[in-house]
Parts: C-alpha cells; structure tokens; sequence
C-alpha cells in the first residue's frame, strides 16, 4: 500500500479505495469534503501518471464527485487537484452550498478547519461509503 503524506493522515480518514485511489474524508466538518489519493509513488502531478491512470482517475474522480453530490445535494463541486504543501498527488472534492461558511470563496484558509463529533464522524463516513458502494462499482470500503 502506497505511504501517505503525513498531512493528508493528519488531516483526513481513509475510507476506502477505488481500484486506483484511496479515498479519504477530510475531517473539516465544515463542508462534505473527500480526497482522492492514486495508489502511485513519487507522483506529483496528473500528467505523470500513465494515460490509462489519467483515465482512471477522472472516472474514479466522476464517480465520487457524483456520489457526493447526490449524497449531500451540492449547489457546486470544487474539485482540484493544488498540492502547494503536500506534493504527493491527490485530488480535493469539496461539496459546496451557497449558504456554507466560506460561499462563494475557496475554502482553502478562509475559516479555521471545525472538527467532526464522533458521532458526526461515524454518521459521515457511513453516509459516504453507502452511497459509494451503491453508485461506484470498483468501490471497496476500508474498515476500522
């Protein structure tokens, strides 16, 4: 299994994966918010993997991307791919509600990151994983 940058295990929880990436939830209960990381070393940006990943990427990113916005009922989807402090690649998929706190602002470093209860955690994280399971077929949850 590919070593995650210290600050992507800071910042979020591993999921499950995809049949390239991991997925991760980012604890920032202040937006849905779940990261996709390619299962790949020494890769920084999109354009380093192989076409076949690129292609894979964008359909696990789609997939997720959809899922959350299902799930959660985005006014939009920030997706991006930044990696200025954490250059190990992953994709950021932020849902976004024209009345959350940063609207309509990158949520980048506009509010301190809110911590998710563990309640909040669980119900999240349950959320997520069902709706993934059920829309995205390559989707494996990871336990624990």
């Amino acid at each position: 299994m590919l070593k995650l940058h210290p600050q992507l295990l800071k910042d979020c929880k591993v999921i499950g994966r995809f049949e390239l990436c991991h997925v991760l939830l980012m604890l920032d209960a202040n937006y849905p918010w779940c990261v996709l990381v390619p299962d790949r070393e020494n890769i920084t940006e999109i354009f380093e993997l192989t076409e076949s990943e690129q292609m894979q990427l964008t359909r696990e990113s789609v997939c997720l991307s959809k899922s959350l916005s299902r799930l959660f009922s985005a006014d939009k989807m920030n997706v991006a791919a930044i990696g200025n402090l954490v250059p190990q690649l992953h994709v950021h998929h932020v849902v976004r509600f024209q009345n959350d706190i940063a609207w309509p602002k990158p949520v980048w470093g506009t509010y301190p990151k809110k911590g998710y209860s563990d309640v909040a955690l669980a119900d999240i994280e349950e959320k997520i994983i069902s709706m993934l399971q059920t829309y995205c077929e390559t989707f494996t949850a990871i336990n624990g």
